[in-house]
């Protein structure tokens, strides 16, 4: 039995449970710009009906060539948290899991 007044301290919660606010896979700026180049393809649509479907292919292709850069990027620099090579810390491996969870995440989110 537990002393009067004391309280156990709250455990942990499960990595599963934390949540995390998603980070959006590409900066501000080059998301506003992808969606000004996407108002100016449907804008031409009216006038040129096939142009403007070539241009939402071309975007498309671009942001998703830019979206396989942000994430070999990321990748990296999440391999290069754990890949420290010998003794790295269950913590340290926790975290790098709740990163690649939280980037799987915002993947399957597209």
């Amino acid at each position: 039995m537990a002393p009067r007044g004391y309280e156990e301290p709250p455990r942990p919660a499960p990595v599963e449970e934390i949540a995390e606010a998603p980070v959006p896979l590409f900066a501000a700026e080059e998301s506003q710009r992808f969606r000004n180049d996407w108002t100016h393809v449907q804008t031409v649509f009216v006038d040129e009906p096939r142009g403007s479907v070539e241009k939402a292919d071309e975007l498309v292709a671009r942001v998703i060539r830019r979206l396989a850069e942000v994430f070999a990027e990321e990748r990296k620099r999440l391999e290069g948290e754990w890949a420290q090579g010998g003794d790295v810390s269950t913590e340290d491996l926790r975290l790098a899991l709740q990163r690649y969870r939280s980037f799987f995440d915002r993947l399957l989110s597209v």
